[in-house]
């Protein structure tokens, strides 16, 4: 299976149970690995035959820059769904990473994986 990525990806999303956390939006570094469905634009060089990254970032930015969490479990299914149904992607990995909200820990997250 060939595997498109995206690492570093940052948001700013209002995430967190404790009520400080929910004042403003804070950095959320997101890294995504999407399966692609098949290997047709390696041979083509069309992006109409994979699936687009700049469309699944923008995509992602709209749809929850705006939207409150509690969890980062959260973030992570709500954008595994959004890559699967809206994209067509068999497969997708996503890693969702806060930073400095626990004394001592410097990052914090999930990563979960998805399928069809």
């Amino acid at each position: 299976m060939d595997i498109l990525f995206l690492r570093d990806f940052r948001l700013q999303l209002i995430i967190g149970i404790y009520e400080w956390e929910r004042k403003i939006p804070q950095p959320v570094r997101l890294d995504l690995e999407i399966g692609l469905p098949d290997h047709k634009a390696g041979d083509t060089d069309n992006v109409a035959d994979t699936i687009n990254y700049g469309e699944v970032a923008a995509r992602i930015a709209e749809r929850f820059s705006s939207q409150p969490f509690e969890l980062v479990e959260t973030v992570a299914e709500k954008i595994a769904r959004l890559v699967l149904d809206e994209f067509g992607a068999p497969w997708v990995k996503v890693s969702v990473t806060k930073f400095a909200i626990v004394r001592g820990i410097k990052e914090l997250g999930i990563v979960i994986e998805r399928s069809r």
